[in-house]
């Protein structure tokens, strides 16, 4: 594959790289750069997951050795209790290796590693320890306010996680850090204060965030915001039949979101369309390959909400299927969110 290719599949549904020009020198230079993605074991992962499965999946198309950093101790300073860390650990690998499954992704250059594995090794808390010499608290925490919950009278804790972010990069070897937009100010932190620890600057790309089902951020902490992964059939159709999706408007439309960013491209790569489906008398059934004909179409009202919300709630089911039939460990998911 070209390296015009590859740019193509990594930019897919891409908000910003820093930089574009580090990237495709990256590409040219080397024959398989790696790219890691960090996500804290907190909330219950839940379908806009499925947004940065499939950006590593563009990852692993591309050629890349892909990484995801299920940090255990990540998710305890940002308030997970202590005593249920191991058993959030495996259920995030075990869920996130079936959705990578239920996109029929190839995962042989894949792997997942557990934060607590090298994080508490002897160089990585010196590290830790010189980079808090250079980093200011105001700067980390304006790094951490977007993505640690925020009190009144912060933890200490909120502070550690920007720094412990920055050095991962160092210590998992890879190109790349991949984050949502929500995780911009921290990457730039690890930008500002590697090369004052000694090491090397990163690439660091980020994706959207996309709303929710009442049109905020889909967050994992409220309820009806989201679709959780092992949501029952029925569950997932009432979630989606009550979902904020106004006639013809575009606005936090968590609906059309997810249709742009997770539906619609899962279709393309398997070379098919989205299909709605509607009686005759209303114009019949319509499908799309693209996603801006969909979004054209529906805000000149020539598609009913109804009819999407039916049309999206199938396919997430479709995609849900195989995480309900392999996830057969419901103890594990009692001690995880007990």
């Amino acid at each position: 594959m070209d390296i015009k290719k590859r740019l193509e599949i990594i930019k897919r549904n891409t908000a910003e790289i820093v930089t574009e020009e580090e990237l495709i020198k990256l590409l040219k230079t080397k024959k398989q750069p790696s790219v890691y993605l960090g996500t804290a074991i907190t909330g219950k992962p839940h379908i806009a997951y499925f947004l940065w499965v499939l950006k590593l999946a563009d990852f692993l198309k591309a050629g890349f050795q892909v990484k995801l950093l299920l940090a255990d101790l990540h998710g305890a300073l940002d308030n997970t209790p202590w005593d249920i860390l191991e058993f959030r650990y495996q259920y995030y690998s075990k869920i996130i290796n079936l959705m990578f499954k239920s996109i029929g992704a190839d995962i042989s250059k894949f792997e997942i590693v557990k934060g607590s594995d090298f994080q508490l090794k002897k160089e990585y808390m010196l590290d830790v320890l010189r980079m808090s010499t250079f980093a200011s608290l105001n700067d980390a925490k304006k790094a951490a306010s977007e993505v640690v919950k925020q009190a009144e009278n912060p933890k200490i804790s909120g502070l550690i996680y920007p720094i412990m972010q920055a050095l991962d990069e160092e210590y998992l070897k890879v190109d790349i850090q991949y984050g949502g937009l929500d995780q911009r100010k921290i990457l730039m932190f690890a930008r500002e204060n590697l090369p004052k620890t000694g090491y090397k600057t990163r690439i660091e790309l980020m994706t959207p965030m996309i709303p929710g089902l009442t049109g905020k951020k889909m967050s994992a902490s409220e309820e009806s915001s989201k679709i959780d992964l092992l949501d029952d059939k029925e569950d997932v159709e009432k979630k989606i039949n009550s979902a904020f999706c106004p006639q013809g408007e575009v606005e936090d439309n968590g609906v059309l979101a997810f249709l742009k960013y997770v539906i619609i491209p899962i279709k393309n790569d398997k070379g098919k369309s989205f299909l709605i489906e509607r009686p005759e008398k209303f114009g019949g059934n319509i499908d799309y390959k693209d996603y801006s004909n969909l979004e054209n179409d529906y805000k000149n009202n020539k598609i009913h909400p109804l009819d999407l919300k039916k049309a999206l709630a199938r396919e997430v089911n479709i995609l849900l299927d195989p995480i309900r039939k392999g996830f057969k460990d419901k103890n594990l998911v009692k001690k995880a969110y007990p």
